[in-house]
């Protein structure tokens, strides 16, 4: 009789259930086990949900930004854009029914792949029961939400737990007034005044989508700019399209507290300042999944941040153990928890893999204009990490750009000296999610800014700056510069 590999996996989000279709595949027996539905908070509670908060905020976005300079007539008696009424309002109670209808969706159709792959989805909470056995199987013990518990038996186990909103002790969330990211879905009316603490990824997101559907937005930042962790000029281009557009952008402030008082939240900033609105939304990091699962038992190393130490296969410190996602703090995006999850089980089945590469990970900020990277950063030029050249083009001069009324943005592609070979690149633009591909292509395959240029662009489009920056970078390098 052949013996099936049994592969149990710990969390069904982007690195689980992408992780259990290729054991699947590769003909292993398969267990899934989550205790609140398969695509994780990412499917649930993060990604999919704000992504289509965000849409609708960008349709508000471009109609109020660009209608009068296109032409766009509103017949009616609509007071002006600049006049305390909107031309465009929202029905956020609508919008959020249809977020959560749409993220349910997506998380019955990820079920449906998985379990028509030929895994197993078990309801409940996985932990690790102690040490390798001695025909190096391991246990893990899963707890049903009626108390009842299961063991099973498997030869590896990926854990890809994901993480939680981290929470600030005197700012505690009470899901009405002072509200983490997943509880925003429950409003029924628009904040009127929203003070959103944190200016990450997360918050600038959540500020620029509800500044957009007409909120009166605080953007709280203990940094000295938004986005601190993104591409400088890129940041400087949004914090300033934040203010034109009305939004209080309060750098280098850090919150100390929030608490209700009435009907209004109260937030005191740690210099004694004290800022008041209707709503406060604290986006202030996350923490990992890795607690009460008998992972240091079971001989998994933790970091003092409590992520899952992993080797670039996904492996962890302990034998047949892997780990993938959020939990392992390498890069919070759901892309990269796939790509971790399909790695371990390669490694793990035997087929070819290959190793975790992050300087080819391409990663979006999805605020308006959104803000796409990929590769070498400007961080890394400057700190001598990589010696490059860099050439940033403003999309003003793109004739597209000017036929949309589109004002901020830019295009900027990093090369080496000599060789031209495309290392890094940053978009920031409507939809720079999608026309960082080409960049991002250009850095897997090692392509040249010469090969960049001589490639046909529609004319005229936004992906023709792409082409127009190589195509600077490739004559300098030919005149010798540098």
């Amino acid at each position: 009789m052949e013996y099936v590999t049994r592969i149990v996996i710990i969390g069904g989000g982007p690195g689980g259930y992408e992780a259990a279709l290729v054991a699947a595949q590769l003909g292993a027996e398969v267990t899934v086990v989550d205790c609140d539905g398969l695509g994780g908070a990412s499917v649930l509670t993060d990604c999919v949900p704000s992504k289509t908060l965000i849409a609708t905020a960008e349709v508000m976005t471009t109609f109020d930004s660009s209608y009068e300079e296109l032409g766009i007539i509103v017949a009616d008696d609509t007071p002006h854009i600049d006049s305390p009424a909107r031309v465009v309002g929202v029905d956020l109670g609508k919008v959020n029914r249809r977020v959560k209808r749409l993220a349910l969706a997506q998380s019955h159709d990820i079920t449906a792949s998985v379990t028509r792959a030929g895994a197993r989805v078990l309801r409940g909470r996985g932990r690790l029961a102690g040490q390798q056995d001695i025909d190096g199987s391991r246990k893990v013990v899963v707890r049903a939400a009626d108390g009842s518990e299961e063991t099973l038996v498997a030869d590896a186990v990926l854990i890809a737990t994901g993480g939680h909103p981290r929470e600030v002790p005197d700012a505690q969330p009470d899901g009405e007034r002072i509200l983490n990211w997943t509880q925003v879905y429950d409003l029924d009316e628009l904040p009127e005044e929203l003070i959103v603490v944190g200016s990450g990824v997360t918050g600038a997101e959540f500020a620029g989508a509800y500044q957009a559907l007409g909120s009166n937005v605080t953007l709280v930042s203990s940094r000295d700019r938004v986005l601190p962790g993104e591409d400088p000029d890129a940041a400087a281009v949004l914090e300033d399209v934040f203010r034109r557009r009305g939004m209080n952008v309060m750098s280098r402030s850090r919150a100390a507290s929030a608490k209700r008082v009435g009907d209004r939240v109260e937030v005191t900033l740690a210099d004694g300042r004290v800022i008041s609105g209707s709503h406060c939304l604290m986006a202030v990091g996350a923490i990992p999944n890795s607690s009460g699962m008998g992972l240091e038992e079971a001989g998994v190393k933790l970091k003092d941040s409590g992520h899952i130490w992993t080797d670039k296969v996904s492996r962890t410190s302990a034998p047949g153990v892997y780990a993938a996602g959020d939990v392992t703090g390498v890069f919070a995006l759901a892309s990269v928890a796939a790509m971790q999850g399909r790695i371990a089980m390669y490694h793990f089945l035997g087929d070819a893999v290959t190793p975790l590469n992050l300087k080819t990970v391409s990663s979006n900020v999805f605020t308006d204009p959104e803000i796409a990277t990929v590769g070498y950063s400007q961080a890394d030029v400057d700190a001598g990490k990589i010696d490059a050249r860099v050439v940033k083009l403003p999309l003003l001069r793109n004739p597209r750009a000017k036929m949309q009324g589109i004002r901020d943005g830019f295009v900027k592609i990093f090369c080496r000296p000599g060789t031209g070979i495309v290392v890094g690149g940053v978009v920031v633009a409507p939809r720079a999610s999608e026309l960082i591909h080409p960049i991002s292509i250009a850095v897997d395959n090692n392509l040249t800014v010469e090969q960049i240029a001589n490639a046909f662009t529609v004319y005229p489009s936004l992906s023709g700056s792409i082409a127009e920056v190589a195509r600077q970078l490739h004559t300098r390098k030919t005149a010798g510069e540098g």
